[in-house]
């Protein structure tokens, strides 16, 4: 074989591996590019696992203006109020007056979506003359309190349907939305809803999410649920999506206890998602029973935080003098129950 052609040849065998291995490493690049998850670059949060993580707001943004009050025709404990007013009692009007000057949340409960979203209209046009953001708790879910005090609830069908057509009253309103109290914590001892709960929790955080709401899930409280598998139920049921999670919901326990456990979920959760605590009753601590305990007061007054931790603000989300059901001597659950009402004023806590 002639010198030269020999080199030839030998220069194309170089070329041809030359050229594969260029191939092979472009296949791997491909691969890499490929299989690596969103949000786990150099900048991800290292605590989401990769999760595909929503940016939370700050407090500013998320609670604008602070919180709103009610409309009075909203406000339970200003229409009981003017009642003993007009009653002539002046000294109970001017008790319960303590409870109905503060910013309460609004539960929305009644399973008719046009009477819904005439409630959401009338407090989102009332905040707007405030300047100030409203509160809004959904309270429909299908099964809701397993059948408990609270039971009720929407059909299984229903539920989305009602989810999105409050949300149409709520759109561009920058609303914060508690979204059904007890729904995730309840799993703990209702084995039913293990299965159906999250994925319809999930649906409904996707139909909330892209209105300019800030939405919180049910976190339960220190003593329900153990932290990692409430961290995993919200997961799933998409706290990845929104601010966060709420804690203490018509519960007693003590701020500082509760914002410890919440700044453990938050850790076990990853991605750093806030949380906002009810305080409504919590003034005495926790009472020994969830259900109307004796010697409950009122907790700190509603607000929103300097927003330099996770905790977003301290809430009135149960409404004080509202009963927790037909326990301790109380009414039906969500019905005014006037002597509780001041013994939760009686008990408040004083600064």
């Amino acid at each position: 074989m002639p010198e030269d052609q020999g080199m030839r040849r030998s220069a194309r065998r170089q070329w041809l591996w030359i050229a594969a291995a260029v191939v092979a490493v472009a296949a791997v690049v491909t691969t890499l590019v490929v299989v690596v998850p969103h949000g786990s670059g150099p900048d991800a949060d290292p605590t989401a696992g990769g999760r595909d993580v929503a940016t939370r707001k700050t407090v500013e943004q998320a609670f604008p203006g602070g919180l709103a009050h009610q409309p009075s025709a909203v406000n339970q404990p200003g229409i009981r109020e003017r009642q003993a007013r007009a009653a002539g009692h002046d000294d109970t009007a001017a008790q319960i007056a303590r409870i109905a000057d503060q910013p309460i949340a609004t539960w929305l409960t009644n399973t008719s979506r046009s009477e819904t979203r005439a409630t959401i209209r009338a407090v989102v046009r009332n905040a707007e003359q405030q300047r100030a953001t409203p509160v809004f708790v959904l309270y429909t879910v299908p099964d809701r309190d397993c059948g408990s005090y609270s039971k009720g609830g929407t059909t299984d069908d229903a539920y989305l349907p009602w989810v999105r057509s409050a949300v149409r009253a709520m759109a561009g309103s920058g609303a914060v939305v508690l979204v059904e109290p007890d729904a995730i914590a309840q799993i703990q001892n209702c084995q039913r809803l293990r299965d159906s709960r999250l994925p319809l929790l999930r649906k409904a955080v996707d139909a909330l999410t892209g209105h300019g709401l800030t939405v919180y899930l049910d976190g339960g409280n220190e003593n329900r649920v153990p932290t990692a598998t409430m961290a995993d139920w919200l997961r799933q049921a998409g706290v990845d999506q929104v601010q966060g999670f709420f804690t203490n919901v018509s519960n007693f326990y003590r701020v500082d206890q509760e914002r410890a456990y919440a700044d453990e979920l938050a850790d076990a959760i990853g991605g750093d998602p806030h949380f906002v605590i009810d305080v409504s009753r919590n003034g005495q601590g926790w009472r020994g029973t969830w259900c109307n305990p004796e010697g409950a007061g009122l907790g700190q007054a509603p607000h929103v935080t300097g927003g330099s931790s996770r905790l977003d603000a301290l809430l009135w989300v149960k409404t004080p003098g509202l009963s927790d059901g037909t326990c301790n001597g109380g009414p039906a659950a969500g019905q005014w129950w006037e002597s509780y009402a001041l013994g939760l004023v009686e008990n408040r806590k004083r600064d």
